[in-house]
């Protein structure tokens, strides 16, 4: 919405300046508190059957038991789907998606990354997301999809026979649970550091601008 000034004169729109949105946000946070509860419960579940041969930490995993790791686990998981779901609509019809992480070519992440290893590349313009940046958003968003699916199979492997088949297999499906998981803690440690480097994204994220 555009504003008169005292003089006559347009002002500028009140949403300039505006770097995330509300909605965006609400989500990105909303998302994370999720997200973390969804790992450290999932390491708690892991822990009760290995994959491989180590455990984790207590002290990073919530829960207390298997049982009490299933219950934070799935809790979490409806506030993730809904939380996700509504960041996927919303990304899609105000076209979020389109403006932030299109196009991504190869010479431009090839360029970014090249940027970024020799500390070249500009943070100037919070507005806009850099090659390397949009084929990371646009990867985890993937990664998201399948760790949701994935578990999905592990967690009615008889209810959805089809969906448990797609993985290969109720075993399949556990390593790709997992290795997911892993993809998004690997995600986050970077998000973090580069928020941490870069001061003025976190604050974008807090207060909008």
């Amino acid at each position: 919405m555009t504003s008169i000034s005292a003089s006559g004169g347009r002002t500028a729109p009140a949403s300039a300046g505006v770097i995330q949105p509300a909605w965006v946000r609400v989500v990105h946070w909303i998302n994370a508190a999720a997200m973390i509860v969804m790992i450290m419960s999932g390491w708690q579940i892991y822990n009760a059957s290995p994959l491989f041969d180590f455990t984790f930490s207590r002290s990073i995993t919530l829960g207390g038991w298997l049982a009490g790791g299933l219950l934070w686990h799935f809790a979490a998981m409806w506030l993730l789907v809904v939380n996700g779901l509504v960041y996927l609509v919303l990304g899609l019809a105000t076209g979020r998606f389109r403006r932030k992480l299109w196009p991504i070519t190869p010479s431009g992440v090839a360029a970014d990354t090249k940027a970024a290893l020799t500390g070249k590349l500009s943070h100037a313009d919070l507005s806009r997301y850099n090659q390397v940046q949009k084929l990371l958003y646009a990867a985890i968003i993937l990664v998201g999809i399948v760790v949701v699916l994935s578990g999905l199979s592990i967690w009615k492997p008889v209810q959805f026979q089809w969906l448990t088949a797609v993985f290969g297999g109720y075993d399949f499906a556990r390593y790709v649970h997992f290795t997911c998981m892993a993809l998004i803690v690997a995600f986050l440690v970077v998000h973090v550091a580069l928020a941490l480097l870069v001061p003025k994204s976190l604050r974008a994220m807090v207060a909008g601008r």
